[in-house]
């Protein structure tokens, strides 16, 4: 059962959202691993980067919570920051600027009690500037 099927409000979604923000940006292992899936596919760019998998694709939480170990302290200046919380049919999609300034999209599902069961991560080809100067 995914969240749409259990009819969560906007406000519901802004908090696993929230949650989901705190705990990545306190870089605590622990505090992030607690909002998967015990049985997560967690795929990301830098999971092959960091040659853990050659398409990506990390399964399980003890390999998530490996990989959360090895990542973190590579990118000590981790910081995301939300531009959008898009709702679809079977999850949602977060998209935030990183460190970088990069934006990313990380598409998630979700079980019936609200963990993310699955996570596919997408990073833009180059940082994106921040617009100082208003919109066109």
């Amino acid at each position: 059962m995914s969240l749409n099927e259990m009819t969560l409000t906007k406000t519901q979604y802004e908090s696993l959202s929230r949650d989901w923000f705190d705990a990545w940006n306190s870089h605590d292992p622990r505090a992030i691993a607690s909002l998967y899936a015990d049985d997560v596919v967690f795929t990301s760019p830098f999971i092959a980067k960091m040659e853990l998998s050659d398409d990506g694709t990390i399964t399980g939480i003890e390999a998530f919570f490996n990989y959360l170990q090895k990542a973190l302290p590579r990118v000590p200046n981790l910081k995301f920051e939300p531009v959008a919380n898009c709702l679809g049919v079977n999850g949602n999609t977060l998209v935030y600027r990183n460190q970088s300034s990069h934006i990313v999209t990380e598409i998630q599902t979700h079980t019936a009690d609200g963990l993310i069961q699955s996570a596919d991560v997408a990073y833009s080809i180059a940082p994106i500037r921040r617009n100082t100067h208003g919109s066109r």
